[in-house]
């Protein structure tokens, strides 16, 4: 599908590792896996959890059968009503050097520290595999924890714009699509679902630049909807 703006804009994705580090950013809840144990973490409040644990290489010839193996859980949750609300899912694998704390509390979080095997990211494009060198030279994306805050005003406030936005979608979404949502929003673009009577499709709409900080979101996504007036077309969608 052809999306409004360069064509070579739609290849403007956050890569697995931002990915990566933007869920654990905006995450409020994990579960813990050791010992065979598992336990829910939550009140993380978008403290992203990795700032209390340390990560250390895996040693070439270690020990590592000998340590409590460790899984950290995370879903990433649309914070609008679409179908199909989980958007990724992203597990951190490795083993315990120190006993393990509670991620939620401040007391203790930093003794706990963890060799990293992999991070793995699950979407529904598949399964992406992050190390530990990718995951410390990216950056969670500027949007993450403003992100479901300024979807659920767009869609609640003024989802007459989400419908204005559908004007850059091409081709024009047909009789088909009965609904359409913001489904999420990072610095290179806004993604709209476009639910049918059966499934559902996402349709992306990029900024005209990447985002660096929150506050350049404002100019951006007045541009998609100055680009959307502009359209001379009118969308499809049912009211």
């Amino acid at each position: 599908m052809r999306l409004f703006g360069d064509p070579a804009t739609s290849a403007a994705l956050p890569t697995a590792a931002e990915r990566v580090r933007s869920i654990l950013a905006a995450a409020h809840s994990m579960t813990v896996i050791t010992d065979g144990l598992r336990s829910e973490v939550r009140h993380l409040d978008g403290g992203d959890p990795m700032g209390r644990l340390h990560l250390h290489p895996a040693e070439p010839g270690g020990n590592a059968e000998h340590r409590p193996a460790i899984r950290l859980e995370f879903t990433d949750v649309a914070p609008t009503p679409v179908r199909d609300r989980v958007r990724a899912r992203v597990t951190v694998l490795g083993r315990l050097l120190t006993p393990y704390s509670d991620l939620s509390s401040e007391s203790g979080a930093e003794s706990t520290c963890m060799e990293f095997e992999r991070a793995e990211l699950q979407t529904a494009e598949g399964i992406a595999y992050v190390g530990l060198e990718e995951l410390d030279e990216a950056g969670p994306d500027p949007l993450a924890a403003y992100e479901a805050g300024m979807l659920t005003h767009l869609l609640d406030d003024h989802h007459d714009l989400v419908t204005l936005l559908l004007r850059l979608v091409q081709p024009q979404p047909t009789a088909a699509v009965v609904r359409a949502l913001p489904l999420a929003m990072d610095r290179y673009g806004i993604t709209l679902r476009l639910e049918e009577r059966r499934g559902h499709r996402d349709v992306r709409l990029p900024f005209p630049s990447p985002l660096d900080d929150v506050e350049q979101s404002g100019a951006q996504i007045q541009a998609l909807f100055s680009a959307a007036r502009r359209r001379s077309h009118r969308n499809t969608l049912p009211a």
